[in-house]
């Protein structure tokens, strides 16, 4: 009985890769048959619900073209992930008493 639940979890997951479920999203057959990885059992549950149209819609390649002028003006631009030093002085830290060296 076993190998046959596993021969039937095998074709399940041969029918979601045939329909086009990407097979980073399939799992395993011990995943579901062991309950080792159920995450996984979701995942796949989850693109075959979207090759079916029932849930979020895949994502579309947007594809853009820069011309050489665009991608030079871009280069110039400091991102704000990178922070800025605006105002990055140390006027008026105190913290805690001053050092008091005695000879």
């Amino acid at each position: 009985m076993t190998f046959k639940q596993m021969e039937l979890i095998n074709k399940f997951t041969d029918v979601c890769k045939s329909l086009g479920v990407p097979d980073h999203e399939c799992f395993a057959t011990v995943d579901l048959y062991e309950q080792q990885n159920m995450n996984q059992v979701i995942t796949c549950l989850a693109a075959l619900m979207r090759k079916f149209g029932l849930g979020p819609k895949e994502a579309t390649k947007n594809e853009r073209e820069f011309t050489e002028e665009q991608m030079k003006a871009g280069q110039t631009v400091i991102g704000l992930q990178m922070g800025t030093n605006r105002g990055a002085s140390q006027a008026g830290m105190s913290f805690g008493k001053a050092r008091h060296i005695v000879d």
